[in-house]
């Protein structure tokens, strides 16, 4: 989410939009159960889990590569 950064500058933005991402990632997973049989809370972690780690290999590639200030 880029929103947060319209108003918040820095660690403060970053923090922010970390947790709208994971809070908007438990939602669609959960939403997500309304279709499969799976536990809304156990398909609401699932895709929070998948969104932390793409989230991590994505951030680690930039440092790798030096991406950004």
């Amino acid at each position: 989410p880029v929103i947060p950064f319209f108003f918040l500058r820095g660690t403060t933005g970053v923090v922010v939009a970390f947790v709208v991402s994971l809070l908007a990632h438990f939602l669609v997973g959960a939403a997500k159960s309304l279709f499969t049989l799976r536990a809304w809370w156990a398909a609401g972690l699932e895709m929070t889990l998948a969104g932390v780690i793409v989230g991590g290999i994505t951030y680690s590639l930039g440092l790798l590569i030096k991406v950004g200030g």
